[in-house]
């Protein structure tokens, strides 16, 4: 068979996907498979027994990633090209974020063992833990690249106590978090990482294009911004006596929307969750306490809009007589692509005789950007429909499934080494 005419089963493709979108089905269509759950456990289940049922070596780490090794050298220790994405997902969420990339890189590993190929390295398919953040953000990458941080940071010991509790439900027996640190591996034991995944946004489909290669990812940073005042009586506290921190924080908010909407083109900033105290409705909030993220493409301007943000919760706290204090809860920098895997993948859609793929900033966070400063990585797009994710409506074609199956198999060929 000419290697040029290879091609993904997408029979097995759509089986493999099939039978994942039910672990964890939600009635309203979409998954619920939260990190470390037991509808995670189940799927990291099924995966192992793909896994196995493919002839690849199965490979659990310290932290939990699963992963199914090709063996193309003389040893399943040798460097691996990784390829892969997340089995977790969030709260009744879409069947296609993550599960695409996870399903897409299995039958890559499938179609090129059954081909015959020989490549300088082995292939590795592999499921990150947690990459959604029930627990911690990118925990599985983080892990494996050894940048897990301190995992006891900003926990009280009955959170600790039941992440180590769910770890050991998945298998992974810890006395102490940190020997979860065992899971890095060297550098020179990783040879790129290759990611397919949905958009989950709207540029891709509105633009009618199939595909796209990503050239970087957004960097982002959450911080838990708490206003205090004071709590009184709603009906017999003075307007002009109030120390209203839920105002402050309202007011807060939405010039924050609209300044880096305005200020910082191509930046992003979100509220998400806030906690009130003492959260009685004929009562005066003493406590408004916000989590809100702020993205950019580029690290130099995410700082100066996180700077930006924490003067201007300084000004409306100082309007509404209110105190205010800021703790950067997670900072994760922004991410460029390699141009030689940038490159593998524009020679793979000529090779399937396909235009020249989009090239695409990612502004949502993905396992590639923990990556990339790691070892040479790169991502592939396909269009969400409408530009819906993190929702159970979430949706992609079929056929455009497929085609980026397709790419993503020629694309690591090259990627790792191979010739077609």
């Amino acid at each position: 068979m000419d290697t040029a005419d290879l091609r993904i089963n997408p029979d097995r493709l759509r089986a493999d996907f099939d039978d994942l979108s039910a672990i964890g089905a939600t009635a309203e269509g979409g998954v619920t498979r939260l990190a470390l759950s037991n509808e995670d456990l189940e799927a990291r289940a099924w995966f192992a027994n793909r896994i196995e049922d493919a002839g690849l070596v199965l490979r659990d780490d310290a932290i939990g990633n699963t992963s199914g090794i090709l063996v193309m050298t003389q040893s399943a220790a040798d460097p691996s090209f990784l390829v892969g994405s997340h089995l977790d997902s969030s709260l009744n969420s879409g069947r296609f974020d993550g599960a695409v990339g996870i399903c897409a890189g299995l039958e890559c590993l499938r179609t090129i063992r059954e081909a015959g190929l020989r490549l300088p390295v082995n292939l590795e398919v592999i499921s990150f833990t947690d990459q959604e953040g029930a627990w911690q953000s990118m925990l599985g990458s983080r892990g494996l690249t050894g940048r897990l941080g301190d995992l006891t940071a900003h926990r009280d010991a009955e959170t600790i106590g039941a992440f180590r509790a769910a770890l050991f439900r998945t298998g992974i027996i810890v006395n102490d978090l940190h020997e979860m640190y065992q899971a890095a591996r060297p550098p020179e034991q990783v040879a790129g990482y290759l990611e397919l995944h949905i958009e989950q946004g709207s540029r891709l489909y509105r633009s009618g294009k199939r595909l796209a290669s990503v050239d970087g990812v957004v960097g982002r940073t959450t911080y838990l911004i708490t206003f205090l005042g004071e709590a009184s009586h709603s009906g017999t506290t003075d307007f002009d006596m109030r120390r209203d921190a839920l105002r402050g924080a309202a007011a807060f908010i939405t010039e924050a929307h609209d300044t880096i909407y305005l200020d910082f083109p191509g930046g992003m900033f979100n509220c998400g969750k806030i906690k009130v105290e003492p959260g009685v409705f004929n009562t005066i909030p003493a406590k408004a306490a916000v989590l809100c993220e702020v993205r950019h493409a580029d690290e130099a301007t995410l700082m100066t809009m996180e700077q930006h943000l924490l003067a201007l919760a300084g000004r409306y706290a100082g309007r509404y007589n209110l105190d205010v204090q800021d703790k950067r809860v997670q900072h994760m920098p922004a991410a460029e692509m390699s141009p030689r895997i940038m490159q593998a993948i524009s020679d793979a859609c000529a090779g399937l005789c396909l235009p020249s793929p989009e090239v695409l900033t990612s502004y949502a966070g993905h396992d590639a950007q923990i990556l990339a400063p790691f070892t040479e990585t790169g991502m592939i797009f396909i269009p969400s429909i409408n530009g819906i994710s993190h929702n159970p409506n979430e949706d992609s074609r079929w056929e455009d499934v497929v085609l980026g199956a397709n790419v993503l198999l020629h694309a690591l060929i090259r990627a790792a080494g191979g010739s077609l």
